[in-house]
């Protein structure tokens, strides 16, 4: 091989070094909280059972104006969400904004679910007369970052996150990988601890998981 064409390898290399460095610290930057989060959360999700969490239930009740009843039995009648005019009501009375949400109609009450990271809440308004009652119920924020970790009830706006810090992660995974394989030679327990990392997991999936 010629000098010209060592000369030309060594930059190449150099070249594709810089690139894999950047990009992987750029995807540790942009996954680094996001990691963090769902590495604690994965601890506090596998000892969830020995975690104590006391549920803190609030009730709220109120009472709809009169005129709102006629387009309230009209949402009844043809089962869709409730008038704007009756969630901006609910909501000045329980503080809960119900706008948008699904309603279960049945006979004689209309019942809005409001589930959410950490906790629940509901509302429930009587057709016969307007009467608003709500329960929210709060476990804690251990209870709200397992749910964040598991996406439930987080929105649309969480689960595209999600999805861009798994991205994240996988870049930084893969340029972890090709920069060990760059410094493989100077370091020769690269490949093993690989290969165990690999192995490790397999081996319990296999043999120690019923």
């Amino acid at each position: 091989m010629t000098g010209a064409a060592v000369k030309r390898r060594r930059n190449w290399r150099a070249w594709w070094a810089k690139q894999l460095i950047a990009w992987h610290w750029i995807s540790a930057g942009i996954s680094l909280a996001a990691m963090l989060l769902f590495a604690v959360t994965g601890i506090t999700l596998n000892h969830a059972a020995t975690i104590a969490a006391e549920p803190v239930v609030a009730e709220r009740t109120a009472q709809l104006p009169t005129p709102l009843l006629r387009p309230l039995a009209g949402a009844a009648a043809a089962k869709g969400p409730l008038p704007d005019a009756v969630a901006a009501a609910v909501e000045r009375g329980v503080g809960l904004d119900v706008a948008g949400h699904g309603v279960e109609w049945s006979d004689g009450e209309a019942y809005v679910a409001l589930p959410r990271p950490g906790g629940d809440a509901w509302v429930s308004i009587d057709l016969s007369n307007g009467a608003v009652r709500a329960e929210t119920t709060d476990r804690g924020w251990i209870s709200y970052l397992n749910d964040l970790h598991k996406g439930r009830n987080a929105g649309s706006a969480w689960f595209w996150f999600i999805d861009v810090f798994a991205i994240a992660c996988v870049l930084f995974s893969i340029t972890g990988l090709l920069l060990l394989q760059l410094h493989a030679k100077r370091r020769p327990s690269t490949w093993p601890l690989v290969a165990g990392g690999i192995a490790l997991p397999v081996v319990l999936a296999m043999f120690l998981i019923h």
